[in-house]
């Protein structure tokens, strides 16, 4: 198989990273000269300030998320510079203090100023600090933090949903968010394991030194060199060794303290340390008065503690400066009067979906409950948008202390359009089949669709469900209740800025139809109202390709929206057919007899002519009836209510038989495909009703 080659696009680190790292490792064992030491060590000292001051001007943990790695990178170099400095000064540490670079050896002699001792116990307290102090309590932080950021990650969640389904925030912003809700708990965990790296490096340095030390003596006195001088040569370049990789390291698990120590300031520590460390006037000055104080004591110097004092004072007055100015410049806005005309017209828009709930359903809806209805609505959101082809708007949730406590009740541009009560504490168990064994429990309707139910209690769900019913609890039954209010309200849901959004999200893919149509053939208002003719009826709007080109072909030669509508269902009829056909391929539906068609086309008929047209109340009420009836027996046998006739009477069948059965779709065999068989399940007649075999 070929190598894979890099391509223009690629970032070159990519490729240089990795090489690094594995040069890093083979440093281990490849000896290297004492000039390229100095340069990786002061490498090490470099890209150690750098990430403290990284630590330092960061505002937000995930801006160095990589600062975990980085943390092993750069521990890793330091042990392999160790590894390199002790072949050094093991095979020519009898040669001098420079036998292992010049880094080593001013911090052996500069540094301690040659005191080996003193050199001993610096590094030692050092290692203390940093082992002990530092990194240990760094490592606790880390460990917390990641511990509350994976037990806070369910309700942040639900929260950025419930900013999403409000419309605060657009879902690409909401998935940023909860990716980095992720990142955050992995980068606290990762911080948790990185602290590990650094006290095993503080372990490593004191065995380093060690060996560096007893090791070089034992050689160096092999070699006939004398035991004084081999102890101070030995033991400057072990100190220094040991300094300069104790530097970076200090600096490295300080800018770990400072990451995971200042994550709630959300500013660069120096802007908050100013803002809030300094921000209080009344402890600066307290401060000042005790400073100032502190230089009386007999044989305190006073003039550092004056000087400092005098500071506190200074910087005060001008913080005090600076906050009135500030102020000045802060434009206050003017509060709003209750009864003033702005209070009036912030009261004016309305919402267009509004939820109302008792106080009893508050668990269901509130995330920081427990409640998952937000989650249920953001997801059905997206259903509608799948099924239908609208964006359903957002849905505002309030509570209602007016309501009874377990009533809920949807409002459309704050009118009233259903509502439903829950029992608190008890499930609804569904009979769908109409046959299930009785169950113990109150009588009751499914407040969607109306079916048969029974409340019942949280111990018998079990049970329910083994009989043959669905259980569902209040979440479910106030979600699949807005479904079907959204479905059966979706034309009124579809105004034009909501069409216009629609069309602009149309028109970057298909910029050219947009442009032919609106408003060359049809007005934006002439295609609102057959969008919402389709609706009205439950016909999908999604596939707007075929509806805007079937208008552009319509509307040359009518600007009727009724007729628009009517010949492009008809365009529609791979969809609408494919909507009813059951699984062996065929559509069960309600026909119309004979003479009953013929009632309606006389009507029509009559009203075209301006003759009357009303219908026979008596002949009303049987078909009416007729109607009713069939469309519950297709319910309960599990197909969806449907009607075919003729084309010219389809839309006056449809008025007459939605104030009765408003579920009941009523299509014409010309939009059906002419290859699918339909099998009458009824016939509605003036006699009798009758079905098919």
């Amino acid at each position: 198989m070929a190598s894979p080659v890099r391509t223009s696009k690629e970032p070159l680190s990519d490729s240089v990273v990795p090489l690094l790292l594995v040069g890093v490792v083979l440093m281990m064992v490849l000896p290297l000269p004492s000039f390229l030491i100095d340069a990786l060590l002061a490498l090490s000292l470099a890209i150690s300030i750098g990430v403290f001051l990284i630590g330092l001007y960061m505002e937000q943990p995930l801006q160095f998320s990589s600062f975990p790695a980085v943390i092993l990178v750069a521990t890793l170099l330091r042990l392999s510079l160790n590894v390199a400095t002790t072949r050094l000064i093991l095979l020519r540490g009898h040669e001098g203090t420079g036998a292992a670079g010049h880094v080593i050896e001013t911090f052996g002699k500069f540094v301690v100023e040659g005191n080996v001792v003193v050199g001993l116990i610096v590094f030692l307290i050092l290692v203390v600090i940093n082992f002990v102090v530092i990194t240990k309590g760094a490592g606790r932080v880390a460990e917390v933090a990641a511990r509350f950021a994976l037990d806070g990650m369910p309700g942040k969640q639900m929260a950025i949903d419930a900013d999403m389904n409000a419309g605060a925030i657009s879902p690409d912003v909401a998935r940023a968010r909860r990716r980095d809700l992720e990142r955050e708990a992995d980068f606290f965990g990762a911080m948790d394991g990185a602290s590990k790296f650094v006290k095993g490096d503080a372990i490593a340095s004191l065995l380093i030194t060690a060996i560096n030390l007893i090791g070089g003596l034992l050689l160096a006195v092999g070699r006939g060199l004398g035991l004084g001088e081999a102890a101070e040569t030995f033991s400057i370049l072990s100190i220094g060794d040991a300094l300069v990789s104790q530097m970076p390291a200090l600096l490295m698990s300080t800018a770990a303290g400072v990451v995971v120590t200042r994550s709630a300031t959300g500013e660069q520590l120096g802007r908050a340390f100013a803002t809030q460390l300094l921000g209080s006037r009344r402890a600066m000055l307290t401060t000042g008065v005790v400073v100032a104080a502190m230089s009386l004591l007999p044989g305190m110097p006073m003039v550092p503690f004056l000087a400092l004092s005098g500071g506190i004072f200074y910087y005060a007055r001008k913080r005090k400066e600076a906050v009135a100015q500030e102020a000045d410049e802060v434009p206050v806005a003017p509060a709003v009067e209750p009864g003033s005309m702005e209070d009036i017209e912030g009261s004016l828009p309305l919402e267009m979906l509004t939820l109302e709930v008792g106080y009893e359903l508050l668990y269901a809806v509130d995330p920081k409950m427990g409640g998952m209805l937000v989650d249920r609505i953001q997801s059905l959101r997206k259903q509608v948008a799948m099924d239908l082809g609208i964006i359903m708007a957002p849905v505002h949730i309030r509570d209602n202390l007016e309501l009874e406590p377990g009533m809920y009740r949807f409002l459309l541009l704050g009118t009233e359009i259903a509502h439903g009560t829950i029992r608190s504490g008890h499930l609804l168990a569904i009979d769908p089949s109409g046959q299930a064994p009785a169950i113990a429990g109150e009588l009751t309707r499914d407040p969607a669709f109306g079916s048969t139910a029974r409340w019942i209690h949280q111990r018998d769900k079990e049970m329910a469900s083994a009989l043959g019913y669905t259980v569902v609890d209040a979440t479910t039954i106030i979600a699949t209740h807005l479904a079907e209010i959204v479905r059966a309200h979706a034309h009124e849901l579809l105004g034009r800025a909501e069409l216009q959004h629609l069309l602009d999200n149309f028109a970057k893919s298909h910029p050219k139809l947009t442009e032919d149509l609106i408003p060359n053939i049809l007005s934006l208002g002439d295609v609102l109202k057959v969008l919402r003719n389709l609706l009205r009826e439950g016909v999908p709007i999604r596939n707007l390709r075929s509806i805007l080109e079937g208008l552009c072909e319509l509307g040359m030669n009518t600007k009727d929206p009724e007729q628009l509508t009517e010949a492009l269902r008809q365009r529609l009829s791979r969809q609408l057919t494919a909507v009813f056909k059951g699984m062996d391929g065929q559509i069960s539906a309600l026909v119309l007899d004979g003479p009953v068609e013929e009632m309606f086309r006389r009507s029509l008929r009559d009203i075209a002519s301006g003759v009357g047209g009303a219908l026979d109340p008596e002949q009303t009420r049987q078909i009416g009836d007729e109607l009713e009836q069939a469309v519950q027996a297709m319910i309960e046998a599990g197909k969806a209510p449907l009607c075919v006739t003729s084309p010219d009477i389809r839309r006056y069948v449809r008025a007459f038989a939605e104030r009765r059965s408003p579920r009941l779709a009523v299509l014409s065999f010309r939009e059906l495909e002419p290859q699918t068989p339909v099998r009458p399940f009824a016939t509605i007649s003036f006699a009798p009703r009758s079905h098919a075999a």
